[in-house]
This record gives structure tokens, C-alpha cells and sequence, in this order.
């Protein structure tokens, strides 16, 4: 794993939560939905299925773990959680990463993806600090 750089697209749309044992955590900067990504910090992987069996074990504890913080983020920012949406699309940014997305009846988006859905709206520092502490408290323990 020491080849892993973590695609820019990623630091330039998301915060730094945690480093779990495969992923680095990161906080998608859209304050309308509780959302994490997961990135295994594994060189060269656009798929899972070129995650050794192993890691993709892995992925999938910390998939369930990240839907857990993501419920915890909604708590905090009055967002209640009612349904969660895990997808690892990776057709804009090709880097393996998996969406964790906390999503809700009245959200901006509902039915639909959230995806393409409007302009990010940019976390404020109070809700950004919550966010990201609802989310270190869930991760690690």
C-alpha cells in the first residue's frame, strides 16, 4: 500500500475524517446529505474485484461502519437518516472509492441520485466540526 496517492479530485470535494484499517474517510463537502467516502488505500484499484478477497472483507466492515458515522452526522445536523445508499461508481474519479450517503424523504434529491443533483452546498466551520466529530466518535470506537 505505499504506492497509494489519493486522487486530488477527492481533496478538493471532501474533508479528512479517519484512517480506518483499509480506507481513509473523508466527508463529501455537501451539507445537504450526511455522506462519506471510503478510499482503500490501495495503488492502481478502480474495482472491487481487484481487492484481494482479504480487503474486500475489509471494505465491506468498514462499508457497515461508515453507514453507522454516516447515521451519527445526520443526528448531529438534524438530518435524520431513513435510508442509506452505498455505491462505488467511480465514473468521474476512476480511483476505487466507495459513497456511503445518508438520505431522507425531504432531502433535495429523494427519489433520485444525489449525483448531479444541484451545486454542492459547502459545510459552514460550526456544522463541519459536528460532522466530522459525530463521525470520529462512531469510527473510533
Amino acid at each position: 500500500m505505499t504506492d497509494f496517492v489519493l486522487d486530488p479530485a477527492f481533496v478538493a470535494t471532501s474533508h479528512l475524517v479517519a484512517d480506518l484499517p483499509l480506507c481513509e474517510v473523508r466527508l463529501q463537502d455537501d451539507v445537504r446529505y450526511p455522506w462519506l467516502v471510503l478510499i482503500p488505500r490501495q495503488a492502481g484499484r478502480t474495482e472491487i474485484e481487484q481487492l484481494d478477497v482479504g480487503h474486500r472483507l475489509q471494505l465491506m466492515e468498514e462499508i457497515v461502519l461508515a453507514g453507522a458515522a454516516v447515521r451519527a452526522i445526520g443526528a448531529a445536523l438534524g438530518l435524520e437518516v431513513e435510508k442509506l445508499n452505498v455505491g462505488a461508481l467511480g465514473n468521474v474519479t476512476a480511483q476505487l472509492h466507495v459513497h456511503v450517503v445518508g438520505r431522507r424523504r425531504d432531502d433535495p434529491a429523494w427519489p433520485g441520485p444525489v449525483w448531479g443533483h444541484g451545486a454542492a452546498v459547502p459545510y459552514g466551520q460550526d456544522a463541519l466540526e459536528a460532522a466530522i466529530t459525530a463521525a470520529e466518535e462512531v469510527l473510533e470506537n
